[in-house]
């Protein structure tokens, strides 16, 4: 076990098993399945916007797709989001559909032109150099030139003061180009801020303001008022919206757990309750205020671009690491942008951003977001599958074990030390080494109810000062899943699911095979009429880690429903004859984790019998040949009953089991979903390559226009 430092465990070195160097430069076995863990999210702009782009994309293994409503006509994000359904019906691909709002955003106010695919354009290009006086000015009036910058807050100068640092850059700048600029403030008067440039830059397109905190650890600068959401930002939303399904919305500029709050009352306001929340945490700020924005959040974004101009340079590394640890203890998606800049003009990453991006997969990240390098550059589908190849390699080498351990020894150490990783706790991890300044303590916010990785009653949230030591039996399954597919070597967990949250605490504990998210529709009632939901937890596990979504049939049969998952997963290579299956489901009032093997041909599940089930549940569980282990007459065992820890059942299940409600959620299905379902609402897979001909995977229907509610 590592010790601690002052901020938590300290960094673990990464042992790789294979030092023959040779060894690692032989290419990737080609008889390995195309699944990478590692989400990719992608930007949707001029340079992808296109159907055959966009169906490139899809192909390349992009799971989400992100409009950004900062910039761009309402009517361009329109378009793209058509395109993206038409994508998707070509390639029978799942996506996931991200809006990104405007938030607090200052922008420098420049006039535009619309081209005719509704993308605002500037004429002119500012060019600033290097010891030029420049007045950024609140006055709306002001005429823009490369000597006076209007802004769009009208109370900037109520936040400056002599000797500030702003940084001044084009939209979704990279470091690869001359669009930065830092500039020092000289004095104030009136509605002006005098400024002399500290560097020579050429501001291109969309220009934003971003005022670098003036201490080295807390919070000095005076904040603006500007809301989480803009009136724009909402109006936006709730257009789109009604044409097509949203998964996510991207909260720029978050600061608190109250931030999260208002923007889910605006949400429920206008029926989007199913709709997931991601904190952006791109100020300091938003360190100090993680707790209450973890608890939050349904996922964070580790937005580097901006937090790496708030945050000290030699300090920004431990950052992301924190706050992925954070991530990772709670179950919830974390999500770095910025990793490979110089692929808007290049083919290629550069040495060390192609380390970056193995490194965000070592430390645990869920997904990697991509901005100007699909939005406006030259290679946007070169960047999505260069992006998944390091992070498959990554992968290879990452240590499941340990992160396993980690967590499970966390549960434990809850009582310990309740607040390790608290970034307001320890205010070091972002000030200088010879820094002595006081910081401020983080506020904190309600835990939320059935969202990603809910810390209701886990005990693995110990860095966010929980005290239970105890896991909830949600989580106690998920854990014991993992390790029993560990311990067997499964090549693959299958977890059936209503709501997606099981899936996402299996994937919490990191397991080394895929998790196939098997999502079984929930017939609903609204008024007189019924419909099926479920695509949108499809669509939702697509930033989380390992987890393979699929959209099955509402069957009351659960047997064979898993011969027709497992035939799909030999089809499209994630198992092969004799590999060992781990399979998480709802039995009734139980929750049953259950072993069964691909049989020789490949197409089917082979049945096993109790003795060599009691060989897998020894070895599952650690049991010595002279202990006994109780089997029934299913093949069930009696003696792992240990912490309410789950049953460890062979493919025997009694008739009366194998035809209940499959999933976690406490809703049933409806009586008739079966009949009824399967012929109103079309099941579908996400990323399969291939034509299938079982009742569980047919034609991908557009995924994200509205549909009608199915009549009864």
């Amino acid at each position: 076990m590592p010790s601690r430092g002052p901020m938590g465990y300290v960094t673990k070195t990464h042992f790789l098993k294979q030092t023959h160097l040779g060894s690692l430069l032989e290419p990737a076995d080609p008889s390995e399945a195309d699944f990478t863990a590692t989400k990719v999210v992608v930007t949707i702009g001029p340079s992808c916007q296109d159907v055959e782009t966009l169906c490139l994309l899809l192909q390349a293994g992009a799971t989400c797709a992100r409009c950004d409503l900062t910039w761009g006509t309402l009517d361009f994000h329109r378009m793209s989001l058509r395109n993206l359904n038409e994508a998707m019906r070509k390639t029978r691909k799942l996506c996931a559909v991200m809006l990104d709002t405007t938030g607090r955003e200052i922008m420098v106010m420049r006039e535009h032109e619309i081209d005719e695919k509704g993308w605002p354009e500037h004429v002119n290009q500012m060019e600033v150099k290097e010891g030029q006086k420049i007045i950024i000015t609140q006055n709306p009036e002001a005429e823009p030139s490369d000597e006076v910058l209007p802004v769009s807050y009208p109370k900037f100068t109520s936040m400056i003061q002599k000797g500030d640092m702003i940084f001044i850059g084009r939209y979704l700048v990279t470091g690869s180009e001359d669009s930065s600029l830092y500039v020092k403030v000289d004095k104030i008067e009136g509605d002006d801020v005098y400024c002399t440039a500290n560097n020579h830059a050429n501001l291109d397109g969309l220009v934003t303001i971003f005022h670098t905190e003036r201490s080295s650890d807390t919070l000095n600068n005076v904040q603006n008022d500007l809301p989480i959401m803009t009136d724009e930002d909402k109006s936006n939303i709730k257009d789109l919206s009604t044409d097509f399904e949203v998964d996510f919305i991207s909260l720029s500029f978050t600061r608190s757990g109250e931030d999260i709050q208002s923007a889910r009352e605006f949400l429920d306001s206008i029926n989007m309750t199913n709709t997931k929340l991601i904190a952006k945490c791109e100020t300091r700020q938003s360190l100090f205020n993680f707790k209450a924005i973890a608890q939050e959040a349904d996922a964070i974004m580790l937005s580097r671009g901006n937090l790496g101009l708030d945050v000290l340079p030699e300090k920004m590394a431990l950052v992301q690491k924190h706050v992925i640890q954070q991530c990772n203890m709670l179950g919830k998606p974390a999500i770095v942008t910025r990793v490979v800049d110089t692929m808007v003009s290049s083919p290629r990453p550069t040495r060390a951003e192609a380390t970056d991006v193995a490194n965000a997969v070592l430390d645990g990240v869920d997904c990697i977001m991509l901005g100007a390098e699909t939005l406006r550059g030259k290679h946007p589908v070169a960047t999505v599958e260069t992006i998944l190849h390091i992070c498959k390699q990554a992968e290879k080498v990452f240590d499941h074990n340990y992160h396993f351990e980690t967590l499970m020894r966390e549960a434990l150490d809850a009582d310990e030390h309740p607040d390790m990783m608290d970034f307001s706790d320890h205010a070091d991890g972002l000030q200088r080494a010879d820094s002595d300044v006081p910081h401020r303590q983080a506020s904190t916010g309600r835990v939320p109810n059935g969202k990603f990785g809910s810390t209701a009653g886990l005990g693995s949230t110990s860095s966010l000062g929980a005290k239970s030591p105890v896991m909830s039996k949600l989580e106690s399954i998920a854990s014991s899943a993992v390790r029993a597919a560990d311990k067997v070597h499964a090549s693959l967990i299958i977890v059936y699911t209503h709501t997606g949250h099981t899936a996402s605490l299996v994937s919490k504990y990191r397991p080394a095979m895929p998790i196939l998210t098997l999502v079984i529709p929930q017939l609903k009632t609204e008024s007189m009429k019924w419909k099926l939901e479920g695509r949108a937890v499809a669509r939702q596990c697509q930033i989380s880690r390992s987890l393979f979504p699929v959209l099955a049939a509402p069957s009351p049969s659960g047997e064979t429903l898993l011969e027709e998952v497992v035939l799909m997963s030999a089809k499209v290579g994630l198992v092969k004859p004799r590999d060992h299956i781990v399979c998480v489901q709802r039995m009734g009032e139980s929750f049953v984790i259950k072993i069964v093997s691909v049989n020789d041909e490949g197409d089917g599940v082979e049945m096993i019998r109790p003795k060599s089930l009691e060989n897998l549940v020894r070895a599952a569980a650690g049991i010595h040949d002279h202990e006994d282990v109780h089997m029934d007459n299913y093949g069930k065992s009696s003696g792992l009953d240990r912490n309410a820890q789950p049953q460890i059942a062979g493919n025997l299940a009694p008739p009366s089991e194998s035809k209940a409600a499959n999933g976690e959620s406490d809703t049933a299905v409806h009586p008739n979903a079966a009949s009824k379902g399967a012929t109103k609402e079309t099941p579908h897979l996400a990323n399969l390559p291939t034509k299938q001909t079982t009742s569980v995977i047919n034609s991908l229907e557009p995924g994200h226009e509205k549909k009608k509610a199915n009549e009864e």
